[in-house]
């Protein structure tokens, strides 16, 4: 009964956002936009497609990969270091990691705006990809470091004994253990960069750059009382985030519950 109660406070919007992204804006201003009316149209469709949004999801995957390879790449390495090398060092490293949990983007926008600048970065992808992987990379860290920590260590010494390097171990016996986090942690920072809004306005200025939130907000602004077509532009903006999730549905169920089977 509960799961059905979520169903509907969960589904309810996502419905009233695909109807009424199908409704002209007279009839949504006339009748009820719950239920769908008889002059159904794909202009506002239409009207979005025109308006550059190809290019705009094409900007928005390309920086979610980017953030997503560097973060998890990064932050798995850094586990890895961490849990096999328990030293000193170590220690200090982690819990510097952990000290980028407590501070806010906000507090350091304004100097991540300079270092952008310097490094001429600015109205690129690539701004965009590199402070987002690095704000992704302390919980990233955090989770993967204490997944690995349960990880046997009679594993590690079994193919140490059979000649393989770090990279061998981390290739052949952490990876595929560790791949129910690594899947978890990399939803994790995908979303975040997908529906990242603050970096997009600050560190980028030209269309050709634009992704998805800041490009929808735009178009928003331009259109205020036309409300279909505003949802007929958010619709599309999480149709990838659906399909990605009904092609990998079971993989992100397998890895967001594996810390319970465990």
């Amino acid at each position: 009964m509960l799961a059905l109660v979520w169903l509907v406070f969960a589904g309810a919007p996502i419905y009233y956002m695909a109807i009424v992204s199908f409704e002209p804006q007279a009839s949504f201003l006339s009748a009820n936009p719950w239920y769908p009316s008889t002059g159904l149209t794909v202009s506002n469709y239409t009207a979005v497609l025109s308006n550059g949004f190809g290019g705009y999801l094409l900007n928005s995957v390309i920086t979610t990969i980017g953030t997503t390879l560097l973060a998890v790449s990064a932050s798995l390495l850094a586990a890895h270091v961490i849990v096999r090398r328990p030293r000193r060092l170590s220690g200090t490293i982690f819990r510097t990691f952990l000290v980028g949990l407590a501070v806010p983007i906000q507090a350091l926008i304004i100097p991540l705006y300079v270092e952008v600048l310097h490094l001429g970065l600015y109205d690129t992808l690539g701004a965009l990809i590199i402070p987002m992987a690095a704000f992704g990379v302390p919980l990233t860290v955090l989770i993967l470091v204490n997944f690995l920590r349960d990880v046997p260590r009679e594993l590690i010494d079994a193919v140490q004994i059979d000649g393989a390097g770090p990279v061998r171990q981390l290739t052949s016996l952490v990876i595929p253990i560790a791949r129910p986090a690594i899947i978890t942690v990399a939803i994790y920072d995908a979303l975040n960069a997908w529906n990242n809004f603050l970096f997009p306005l600050i560190f980028t200025q030209s269309k050709g750059v634009a992704v998805l939130p800041l490009a929808i907000f735009d178009f928003s602004s331009n259109r205020q009382i036309d409300v279909p077509a505003v949802m007929a532009a958010v619709f599309l903006s999480v149709s990838p985030l659906f399909a990605l999730y009904v092609g990998a549905r079971r993989q992100i169920v397998s890895g967001l519950t594996a810390g319970f089977s465990r």
